[in-house]
């Protein structure tokens, strides 16, 4: 059973068809920024020929793009089925898993990964769920890697409410990241956190075990 089931697969097997027009041409909240924070998180990565990389929730496949265009070996996983298809169609040579990142961790994703990263996935998540999710894939990380989030996502609640005032009628509650109160909580977890905030309202974290 899910720890949270509050947002469905089959909203975004809806979502599939109009899902790249949607991110693609919306700029402002909450995709203002989009390309951009791809493009960060693919720099921060430092992506590289031959690393092995895992995209969570990947979507219809616009992150793990980049990675492939730079010739990672591309992990993809999404809980919509219709989601993978699509980015199936633009990634011929990747893996893909089926799989909801509340759930238990797939066998077939037992093994380490260089690169484990993310876009526009975890704001779904409380930050407990979060954090959880988190310390989950340390044990699939090879040594001297690193885990790369692009989200929706502010400096602090103040920068959110500014957002949140100037979006009106387009704003949805979620659980969008505070890097103020996420950065502590992951530290005293023992991981290394680096925050870089992107446009008005998505930003960058990149984190690594602190003994790495």
């Amino acid at each position: 059973m899910l720890p949270n089931n509050r947002f469905p697969s089959s909203e975004f097997d809806d979502w599939a068809e109009t899902y790249d027009r949607s991110v693609l041409d919306y700029q402002q909240f909450p995709f203002d920024g989009y390309e951009m924070v791809l493009d960060a998180a693919v720099t921060l990565a430092d992506a590289k020929p031959g690393l092995s990389v895992l995209d969570l929730g990947t979507g219809t496949g616009n992150l793990a793009l980049r990675f492939a265009a730079l010739g990672c070996d591309l992990w993809c996983t999404d809980f919509s089925a219709t989601m993978l298809e699509k980015a199936r169609q633009k990634l011929p040579a990747a893996h893909f898993v089926l799989h909801d990142l509340r759930g238990d961790w797939p066998p077939e994703l037992n093994r380490p990964f260089d690169r484990i990263v993310s876009a526009y996935v975890f704001h779904h998540f409380e930050l407990d769920e979060k954090v959880r999710i988190l310390c989950g894939l340390l044990p699939h990380l090879a040594p001297g890697g690193r885990i790369v989030l692009g989200d929706i996502a502010f400096p602090n609640r103040a920068t959110l409410e500014q957002v949140k005032a100037e979006a009106g009628d387009e704003w949805e509650e979620e659980f969008y990241w505070q890097a103020d109160e996420t950065v502590p909580a992951l530290e005293n977890l023992g991981f290394k956190v680096e925050y870089t905030q992107v446009s008005a309202c998505a930003g960058i974290f990149c984190i690594v075990e602190s003994s790495h």
